[in-house]
């Protein structure tokens, strides 16, 4: 097991000192109507000295298997927990590059991505989904241009956040690509794909529960970072839903899945938790 959580970690410790509370209160009581002889002071002492530090020792490793947590934002719910995103039964988000583009060969999709997986085992016709992807009114409203440089994928070059539903599957173009077909974003257009996004989805989502990969974490090249970890990414993701001011009204909930290949990289403790 990777500990996340320090072990004098700050809201570890305030959530101990609540408990210690909680005991101090209930002993002062209890030796308050219970006579213990003084040949049991020392003993009962030390008893509950190592019971103090039992449950905090016991609250560390909870703290560090924690896998999920929930969070109300905007009067708005959001779960954010480890899984597999395409068990869930409600609207998925897919990421997709700013071109559309669906030829998995480990070159522009790889076989292992989210991507991937989705057009390998979800689309029955690629053929249809790029015919519905380019006939698709709004959006062209979206396209920035047309790269007829381009030897291999699409041509039509869509702005950053700009969705489009495929059945339950909610693709988005998330990622920008450079001459050599790598995925690269700045941190700006990070954060801008995100505010983008929102707003997108507030136009479609219609009152249904979402789930949303961890947007940004199978990326390497962030531009101007030389390394962005996945709490920082969730962070980032929790912080632009907050300012979208986007509001998804009970039943309907957010869920972040975290790869369980992931898990050990996000400190759920760390997040405002239930």
């Amino acid at each position: 097991m990777k500990f996340k959580v320090k072990l004098f970690d700050k809201k570890l410790m305030t959530n101990y000192f609540t408990v210690l509370t909680v005991i101090s209160l209930f002993c002062s009581f209890a030796f308050l109507v219970i006579e213990i002889p003084k040949c049991l002071n020392l003993s009962i002492g030390i008893c509950l000295v190592i019971l103090l530090l039992g449950i905090y020792f016991l609250m560390w490793i909870k703290a560090n298997l924690k896998t999920k947590t929930t969070l109300k934002i905007n009067n708005s719910t959001i779960v954010i927990k480890t899984g597999n995103i395409f068990e869930e039964n409600n609207l998925k988000v897919i990421a997709f590059n700013e071109y559309f583009d669906t030829i998995v060969d480990n070159h522009i999709i790889a076989e292992s991505s989210l991507n991937g997986i989705y057009i390998k085992s979800k689309v029955n016709d690629v053929g249809l989904l790029d015919n519905l992807i380019d006939s698709n009114d709004r959006l062209n409203q979206k396209v920035l241009k047309h790269d007829y440089s381009r030897l291999i994928g699409k041509k039509k070059l869509y702005e950053l956040g700009t969705i489009f539903q495929n059945d339950d599957f909610i693709l988005t173009a998330f990622s920008k690509f450079d001459k050599d077909n790598r995925a690269y974003l700045s941190m700006n257009e990070y954060i801008n794909f995100l505010l983008n996004f929102w707003n997108e989805i507030d136009i479609i989502y219609a009152g249904r529960s979402l789930s949303i990969p961890l947007l940004g974490s199978g990326i390497t090249r962030f531009k101007e970072y030389n390394s962005i970890s996945e709490q920082e990414l969730l962070e980032l993701l929790i912080w632009s839903f907050k300012n979208s001011r986007i509001k998804f009204t009970y039943p309907s909930v957010v869920k972040i899945i975290i790869h369980e290949s992931k898990k050990d990289k996000i400190n759920f403790y760390k997040l405002n938790s239930d």
